[in-house]
């Protein structure tokens, strides 16, 4: 059952988040829909420009509802992560999207503010809701690289002014994560001081955490002793992190370069443990077994274990 995000947000807010995953394949958009109807857990399936590129845009969207039609105690919405102007006004002519996000982060206040308002204005229209981002997070996100000394934080101060111009429904914010696998900026983790203050500023309003995954180190070695060359300084959020930052606001994660690491060390060791091999059938399936019982875990860090059952009328 597809459920607008704002409705899970009203409900999560200040208890457990949804987990926003994306998916670029047909073994994570089947783990991620087999898990959540496992765990009874809401959850946000998401795809950037760069997957529609890849699968095309009418393949993803097509294996999502077929998903949902696989497993149709699944309670979901499906979002564009990370789009400009064009890829939301697409993704939200198509009737497909229920949810959207405009990245405008990189460009000053003014500008940013001045697509993220024409997008809700078209939005809007449709009843779906958008997504913002202000302050810029270092790291990749897809094809984007972002150097750290441009890394900036979100400023408190001005996210009341953002939203009240924008009429955005949630906020990205920049408080110390990372997109893809690198270390965080000074090694500080999540800012806690300016995410209270930005939850201060917008009280009951959703935050969304971009960079989400933990990139746990025991994956980067076992993909290295596999063949992999990761940097193994690479760190994300810690379980205790996600935990805390609920409480201040925190409704949505975003996970990405978690499932990509799953996809990297299933398929190197299983090719260097069975090299005679050559079918894609057979990693593909571990690699749908394992992103199922990774996302059981991550459901159940976000508390959301079980709260589908609010959504269902």
């Amino acid at each position: 059952m597809v459920v607008s995000p704002r409705t899970f947000f009203k409900r999560c807010y200040g208890k457990y988040a949804i987990a926003a995953v994306n998916v670029f394949t047909m073994e994570q958009v089947l783990g991620l829909f087999r898990a959540g109807q496992r765990a009874n857990a809401p959850f946000i399936v998401q795809t950037t420009p760069v997957a529609r590129n890849y699968a095309h845009t009418d393949m993803l969207l097509g294996m999502i509802d077929s998903a949902s039609r696989i497993y149709p105690k699944t309670v979901y919405a499906v979002h564009l992560d990370h789009g400009d102007q064009e890829h939301a006004f697409d993704a939200v002519e198509s009737n497909k999207y229920n949810s959207v996000m405009i990245d405008a982060s990189h460009h000053d206040f003014g500008t940013n503010v001045q697509r993220t308002r024409a997008v809700v204005g078209k939005a809007h229209e449709k009843d779906v809701v958008v997504e913002a981002e202000l302050g810029v997070l270092s790291g990749v996100e897809d094809d984007i690289s972002i150097d750290e000394k441009h890394a900036k934080y979100t400023q408190p101060s001005q996210v009341r002014q953002f939203v009240q111009q924008t009429d955005c429904d949630s906020l990205a914010v920049a408080v110390g994560t990372s997109h893809g696998a690198y270390k965080f900026s000074g090694g500080q983790g999540i800012q806690f001081d300016i995410l209270q203050e930005i939850q201060e500023c917008l009280p009951g309003f959703p935050i969304v955490l971009h960079g989400g995954s933990a990139v746990d180190k025991k994956e980067i070695n076992r993909i290295n002793r596999s063949g992999g060359t990761l940097k193994e300084g690479a760190a994300g959020i810690s379980p205790e992190e996600i935990v805390k930052s609920i409480q201040y606001g925190i409704c949505k994660i975003n996970i990405a370069t978690d499932t990509r690491l799953l996809w990297t060390r299933v398929h190197r060791e299983f090719f260097k443990e069975t090299p005679e091999l050559f079918d894609p059938i057979v990693p593909g399936k571990k690699y749908m077994e394992a992103y199922t019982d990774f996302m059981l875990q991550k459901f159940e860090l976000l508390g959301a274990t079980g709260k589908a059952n609010e959504f269902i009328k």
